[in-house]
């Protein structure tokens, strides 16, 4: 069983992979830290406690960082993606119980310091708690066994812009620590994810199981699915993101990945946040994610998270 934190900014795919996450006995979900992205950090956290609840999991969860590492917010939040909650307007009332007091980062550090070469970090939102981390101690590269990112478009066009990804657009520079970090990162970006697909089939088979849980996902990923209307053509469905760094996780076969330096664009306004692959023999090289064995990680998605 492998130990894992989970880093997210609770939106509609996050939710679908803290399930996954926590239904996997593959996985040792530690806790999970929250960032701003989809939503505020607030939201994220408030978000993160109601699928736990949902989930009967009573895991702890630690808010982390609420902008940008180096500048001010590159984007609005993604209200029209994931709802005005963040979960497809399916917020109904607040958990009973609260986060944690110490901080995303600090809880980060804390248990990579703590089990050397033993945390895998899941991150799908901003990769600002884990730079925050990296500052905080910069050993973690060294102790940390791997950190599986859902980030980046380096061989496609982006979704926020025509170079770059929504998450490390939303903080470029901390993508930029992170990947010149040295620590062995699995970039599992646009690359891959769009080649994945949820459809309106399967959430009814989830409602048919009559269920809070299924319910609650179901009518969350309605709202998804309307907002990727025109993104997916071969009927209405929606591109597991972040579920599939979960998945990656789980079993690293999922996905076929190169080696390379990722240079993530800091400067240029126009082409902000776009991430280069190149071979640079003197620069930290990461593993790329270029083929997905999509129907195999969907199969084993469906067959775990309600």
């Amino acid at each position: 069983m492998k130990s894992v934190i989970l880093d997210v900014d609770t939106g509609i795919d996050d939710s679908m992979a803290i399930a996954y996450a926590v239904h996997s006995p593959e996985l040792n979900v530690l806790g999970i830290t929250t960032v701003f992205g989809n939503i505020t950090v607030e939201e994220a956290t408030r978000n993160t406690l109601v699928v736990l609840d949902q989930l009967e999991r009573p895991l702890s969860v630690y808010p982390g960082e609420a902008k940008p590492l180096e500048r001010d917010y590159t984007k609005p939040f993604a209200r029209h993606i994931h709802g005005e909650d963040g979960i497809g307007n399916q917020y109904r009332e607040p958990s009973t119980r609260q986060p944690q007091s110490l901080s995303g980062p600090e809880f980060i550090v804390q248990q990579i310091m703590a089990n050397p070469g033993e945390i895998t970090v899941i991150a799908v939102g901003p990769l600002t708690n884990i730079a925050r981390a990296l500052q905080l101690e910069p050993q973690i590269a060294e102790h940390i066994d791997r950190l599986i990112v859902m980030g980046g478009a380096v061989t496609v066009p982006g979704n926020v812009t025509p170079f770059a990804e929504a998450n490390t657009y939303s903080d470029p520079d901390a993508a930029a620590i992170v990947f010149s970090s040295g620590m062995p990162v699995t970039l599992v970006g646009l690359d891959v994810t769009m080649q994945t697909l949820l459809t309106s089939a399967h959430l009814e088979q989830w409602r048919s199981l009559n269920t809070s849980l299924a319910t609650f996902l179901a009518n969350m990923t309605d709202f998804y699915m309307e907002a990727y209307k025109g993104v997916i053509t071969s009927g209405r469905g929606c591109a597991l993101h972040d579920p599939l760094a979960v998945g990656v996780a789980i079993d690293p076969t999922f996905v076929r990945t190169e080696s390379y330096a990722v240079h993530v664009e800091c400067v240029d306004a126009d082409s902000l946040g776009k991430t280069t692959g190149v071979h640079d023999s003197q620069a930290s090289h990461i593993d790329v994610a270029l083929d997905v064995d999509a129907d195999r990680f969907v199969h084993h998605f469906l067959s775990h998270i309600v």
